[in-house]
């Protein structure tokens, strides 16, 4: 997500040249944040391009609306997961549209809350779910477990163990999942950074705690089944020209729209050793980042944050 419009959001230019904003033209931001980005890209459309602001997160949603007012009615703005992006869209009657922009990941509105429990450098309730209404995560999936909390303290060593590697590609993954079990009852972002500190102590520049938070947060907002869910559906809304424009923060995030992209670019997805094509699929996308875009030295010294970024671009067929 990016970051509230107080702070330039990461390869904000960037962003906003991969979309190509028009006039008169309609652009989804699935994860608008505090408006950042949207702003821009209600600017590069005026005077009546029309915005679908889409957020999991409630408070996102209330800065967007006091950042974007000077637009009016030329922006929607809507609580909901971008896992049910072609639903809210339709909804809005946003469909079909010119561009749809994805910036995953955590923007310093939340990082810098500490009552929302994503930044282990404050002291805060374990929780970390994009929204805090809910009991069950931003997509309200039955039977997800709904704080990091819980996951901690409830889940048996080779559950956590099997989510620090997977999300948070932890190569301590078993050690760490031993140290929380014996460690539990476990509260706080601070217990938690401690914890892990503790156990596995303190060699370099960054914390060791960062992958274990990094897991839980994707674990307990289902983030990469969210992102696996949501590509298809943009490009069914993306007219012919349309943008799909994806940030991604997390190497993960990237080789899933990565390999998205790769599919929807060919004709055919039958195995090698099949001589003739029997799948009938035929391209939908063109890509146009061949590599993706990183931040220069300059934005990653005035913004570390965005060390991590990979900006990739396509268009719809």
């Amino acid at each position: 997500m990016g970051d509230e419009l107080s702070h330039i959001p990461v390869l904000y230019q960037e962003v906003l040249a991969g979309l190509q904003a028009k006039p008169g033209r309609r652009y989804i931001d699935a994860t608008v944040g505090g408006g950042g980005h949207a702003h821009g890209i209600l600017m590069a459309s005026a005077p009546d391009g029309k915005l679908l602001g889409i957020d999991a997160d409630p408070m996102a949603i209330a800065l967007a609306g006091e950042q974007l007012a000077e637009f009016g009615k030329r922006v929607t703005l809507v609580q909901g997961n971008f896992a049910d992006l072609e639903e809210i869209a339709l909804g809005q009657g946003f469909s079909p549209v010119d561009g749809i922009l994805l910036d995953l990941g955590l923007s310093s509105l939340q990082l810098e809350a500490a009552e929302r429990g994503f930044s282990f450098q404050l002291d805060g309730p374990l929780d970390m779910r994009f929204d805090p209404s809910t009991g069950s995560g931003p997509g309200h999936r039955p039977g997800q477990i709904a704080t990091a909390a819980d996951l901690v303290n409830t889940l048996p060593v080779e559950e956590l163990s099997g989510i620090l590697s997977r999300y948070g590609e932890e190569p301590q993954a078993r050690r760490i999942a031993r140290a929380i079990v014996a460690g539990r009852p476990i509260n706080t972002t601070g217990e938690l950074a401690a914890l892990v500190e503790r156990e596995l102590g303190r060699r370099r520049r960054i914390h060791p705690a960062t992958r274990t938070f990094q897991a839980l947060r994707m674990a307990v907002n289902e983030e990469l089944e969210c992102l696996a869910e949501a590509l298809p559906q943009a490009l069914r809304l993306l007219m012919p020209g349309g943008r799909l424009v994806i940030t991604s923060f997390h190497s993960l995030e990237d080789r899933l729209v990565k390999e998205f992209f790769r599919s929807e670019a060919r004709d055919c997805l039958c195995p090698p050793e099949v001589p003739i094509c029997t799948c009938g699929h035929r391209a939908t996308l063109s890509i146009v980042t061949r590599k993706p875009i990183r931040p220069s030295a300059e934005e990653v010294a005035a913004n570390p944050r965005s060390r991590s970024a990979r900006l990739r671009i396509a268009y719809r067929l």
